[in-house]
């Protein structure tokens, strides 16, 4: 049995902690967020992936302690950061999030210990941010008496296909004992680790894992709208390709890449590119086309309404930035909301996952779907394809679908449905 502190209990932390209690270990959880504290100290979920009695179990354990006090730190074994690294207004990384736990985390650290960042970031950042701050303000060797580590999160939410202690934990230490000791920590979870030169390594696998998707899901955009010119089905071809048993990887185009992952990464990756006097085009391009799908979505609605989009009604059906999460970060159906409600168009949301929504300063409550509601809409817009949703219902009583995620797969849809 370790005692482990991770500091951040969102999408990453939260199951990190509950596979750690389920393998015995003492876990202390903190979170600047008071509002998830008393959450879990209440046995209540605030993600989608968790339920209340999956709260309750973590906290019946008797080994999980919550709070916002970094105190507990003294206690633990190891430390593990997995606090948000959000993009700057002018797209460059913010690392603040992580400068401030180590900063709150270094009254309490002390000789033996061992600090493993997982929050996504630029290859570098172990080495250059965080080995600094805790070296030069205790006097620690590390590698010999202290041990950082960094190891990516490779959490996705929503799915429901691997575990996370399948899914393979890389980790790459600052000196080869650091490398040990977390490989020694996450062995007791995780069914395999994988061992890897540095954290530079570690940190680029991430980067590289998710700049992949950007660049695969962008072109599949891309071909939407060209396919859109040629009046050709994407979907379609997508599905035909995808017959060959080889050589062929499946993306699929929508109304905008989101979440924290894949629209971000590339661009931690691209700033620390330009760092070094190099240039990542591929990541501009791909970063461009995805900026540039909620205005192909927005002419789309526009091209078969039978009015103007100052005078519609409409009804957007998902919210959230992928099926079955209640995560709206970086979400384009917000960037298109936005645009609708700006152009004076009266625009209704269903939502499970998201009750109410702030869009323009004003508060929109998650509408529960019916005939009447279908009926009376001039466009079902759907932006998120949640797997509780009755799409036959939309299908039925609609009289106009826009459909960016093909969720709508019927093929007798009675001209119904356009797809993006």
């Amino acid at each position: 049995m370790s005692k482990i502190a991770i500091i951040g209990l969102g999408y990453v932390g939260l199951p990190l902690a509950q596979l750690f209690l389920q393998n015995q270990h003492v876990v202390y959880g903190i979170d600047y967020d008071v509002k998830k504290v008393a959450a879990i100290n209440n046995g209540k979920s605030y993600l989608s992936d968790f339920k209340d009695k999956d709260i309750e179990k973590m906290v019946q354990t008797g080994n999980f302690f919550v709070s916002n006090s970094y105190e507990a730190i003294s206690n633990a074994e190891a430390i593990i950061l997995c606090v948000p690294t959000p993009l700057s207004e002018d797209d460059t990384p913010d690392i603040s999030y992580i400068e401030n736990a180590i900063s709150k985390s270094l009254p309490f650290l002390k000789n033996e210990q061992l600090v493993i960042l997982e929050s996504s970031t630029y290859p570098g950042t172990t080495e250059e941010i965080i080995v600094p701050l805790i070296s030069q303000n205790k006097k620690f060797t590390i590698g010999n008496d202290f041990f950082v580590a960094y190891s990516p999160e490779r959490i996705d939410p929503g799915q429901k296909q691997f575990g996370l202690h399948q899914i393979p934990k890389i980790v790459g230490g600052v000196t080869q004992k650091c490398t040990e000791r977390a490989k020694s920590i996450y062995e007791t979870i995780f069914k395999s680790v994988v061992t890897v030169s540095s954290p530079k390594v570690a940190e680029m696998s991430k980067l590289v894992e998710n700049t992949q998707r950007l660049l695969n899901i962008s072109l599949m955009n891309e071909l939407a709208m060209f396919c859109d010119k040629m009046e050709i089905n994407l979907w379609e071809v997508i599905e035909a390709c995808s017959t060959k048993p080889f050589g062929f990887t499946p993306y699929f185009p929508g109304p905008g890449i989101g979440g924290h992952c894949i629209p971000v990464d590339p661009l931690y990756l691209l700033w620390k590119a330009e760092k070094h006097h190099s240039e990542l085009a591929s990541i501009k391009v791909a970063h461009e086309i995805n900026q540039r799908m909620p205005q192909f979505v927005l002419e789309k609605i526009a091209k078969h309404i039978k009015k103007p989009l100052s005078t519609a009604n409409l009804f957007v059906i998902g919210v959230t930035y992928k099926k079955d999460v209640n995560d709206i970060r970086e979400s384009k159906a917000l960037d298109i909301l936005t645009s609708l409600m700006e152009l004076g168009a009266n625009v209704d949301y269903h939502d499970p996952f998201i009750p109410q929504l702030y869009v323009k300063n004003a508060e929109l409550q998650s509408t529960p779907l019916s005939s009447e509601k279908l009926k009376a809409a001039d466009c079902i817009l759907i932006l998120t394809d949640h797997s509780y949703i009755d799409y036959d219902m939309i299908l039925e009583e609609s009289n106009l679908i826009i459909d960016t995620r093909n969720a709508i797969k019927s093929k007798k849809h009675f001209g119904k449905v356009v797809l993006l």
